[in-house]
């Protein structure tokens, strides 16, 4: 295979974004993780109530974060068009793909939208790494809070299931049909 030229990858604020954003989503949910042990962990140990603040605290930061390079992603996506799809790719793949795309940013958005009401909701004040405190959008209220949790894990679910057949297919356009889908968004051409 030739090397994949210039025109035909994601450009290097693109790819940067896109691993970022990555890298963000699995430390969110490790973060979650350890939050809800440490939650367990408080009934029998008061300490691990303090922990559970802590990384829910980093939790609610990173995933505003997340919010802000997403809309900074499409906001770059909208003024630089992603490469053409390989000309040899059907149409079916294609618009998956589009589809595919789109459901990732509608999930980038809503996932930190609904952390937020929820955490508001819940009279759990959000702010960006204690630098700056957010403004609650909805008042107390513990059932909506309840809902908005409910909520926030189903979309993280769906984000699963997008993420598991996205790497999928990039691994099937790289081993199975060759084609140069997956090393156009690597930070190296290669071959």
């Amino acid at each position: 295979m030739a090397n994949v030229s210039p025109q035909s990858r994601f450009g290097a604020v693109a790819q940067t974004l896109h691993w970022l954003i990555a890298g963000l989503i699995v430390l969110q949910y490790v973060l979650a993780e350890l939050a809800e042990e440490a939650g367990v962990a408080r009934k029998t140990d008061p300490s691990a109530a303090m922990e559970q603040l802590i990384l829910m605290a980093r939790h609610k930061s990173f995933g505003i974060t997340i919010l802000a390079l997403a809309i900074l992603r499409l906001g770059w996506r909208l003024a630089h068009p992603p490469p053409p799809w390989p000309p040899t790719m059907p149409k079916w793949q294609v618009i998956g793909a589009r589809v595919s795309h789109w459901g990732f940013y509608a999930l980038l958005f809503l996932m930190p939208i609904t952390g937020w009401l929820a955490s508001s909701a819940e009279n759990y004040p959000v702010s960006w790494f204690g630098l700056v405190q957010l403004p609650d959008f909805v008042g107390p209220d513990e059932g909506l809070a309840h809902d908005l949790e409910e909520i926030h894990e189903t979309l993280f679910n769906v984000l699963v299931v997008f993420a598991v057949v996205h790497v999928g297919a990039a691994l099937k356009h790289h081993f199975i049909d060759k084609d140069d889908v997956l090393r156009r968004m690597l930070p190296w051409p290669g071959r």
